[in-house]
């Protein structure tokens, strides 16, 4: 093993960009003890360009001669930049909506539709933000058109349109593993909208109200046999007391008079009228009268 290698921790915090430091160097400090004398001889002026006021929600970034000074930002509060040879960066760190136009794409059962969602982030290290990545608003905006579009291919319609919530978390997870060098935090995904060609809406229109009708009449058929099965218990009730139906009839009668006293039809059964006016139930002829 060369001894000259270097650990893979120490190559990982090596790719940080700024967040070692090292010295200055004899030029550096010469250029430091300059710049720090002029700022001491024109101090009444000077004093106004050197402190800068970093507001609660950012951080600065400054850096010295290239190279960035600690491996943290300054503030909130003031800062001292001194003239000539410190530059300062300032990054918010208040979170960020990221707002995703719809994407075409084309899922994994061959079908086109439109995406659109949202992403809520904030930068939790200014040093890496501003040191790993030209553009770290544009980055994160790219990089989740891209990871929006990468999930939802694999994915079925039916998929996109049951599970948002878990596709969302999945994007989620993987925004925050790809920005984490980038002093990123993904707090939130979200899928706004899934447009469906109308033509793909009519079928499922049709096929939603074919379901409803088919399971409709399955529910008829099940009731109407509910109903035909209880209708045959009453009949067997019925045979045994025979005086029940003429109760029954009595019920009837107290029912339709009470909604609609107007007109009364009252069923009368043929065995009543058994003699009464010389009819017979059995062969309806008629019987001589005794008397």
């Amino acid at each position: 093993m060369d001894p000259g290698a270097s650990s893979p921790e120490k190559q990982d915090k090596e790719n940080l960009v700024g967040i070692k430091s090292k010295g200055l160097g004899v030029c550096g400090w010469i250029l430091f003890s300059f710049s720090f004398l002029l700022m001491i001889i024109t101090f009444p002026i000077s004093i106004w360009m050197c402190l800068k006021i970093i507001k609660e929600y950012e951080r600065a970034v400054v850096l010295r001669l290239g190279r960035i000074q600690g491996d943290k930002a300054k503030g909130p509060g003031l800062i001292l930049v001194l003239p000539c040879i410190d530059v300062f960066v300032k990054v918010d760190l208040r979170t960020v909506t990221c707002n995703i136009p719809p994407q075409e794409i084309l899922t994994r059962d061959s079908v086109t539709t439109q995406v659109d969602g949202v992403v809520y982030y904030r930068i939790y290290s200014a040093v890496s933000a501003v040191a790993n990545v030209n553009d770290v608003h544009q980055a994160t905006f790219l990089l989740a058109q891209t990871t929006l579009r990468n999930v939802l291919g694999t994915q079925t319609l039916s998929q996109i349109l049951a599970g948002r919530e878990e596709i969302a978390h999945s994007i989620q997870t993987l925004l925050d593993d790809a920005t984490k060098l980038w002093g990123i935090q993904v707090a939130q995904v979200e899928i706004k909208d899934v447009r469906i060609p109308g033509q793909l809406q009519r079928s499922m229109a049709a096929e939603a109200e074919a379901t409803r009708e088919a399971r409709a009449r399955v529910l008829a058929a099940e009731g109407e046999m509910n109903a035909s099965e209880a209708l045959k218990s009453a009949s067997k009730v019925l045979a045994e007391s025979p005086i029940a139906l003429q109760l029954r009839y009595l019920q009837t009668l107290t029912t339709v008079a009470t909604e609609k006293n107007s007109t009364i039809v009252f069923p009368l059964p043929m065995n009543v009228l058994e003699g009464v006016g010389g009819i017979s139930y059995s062969n309806h002829k008629t019987v001589p009268n005794r008397t």
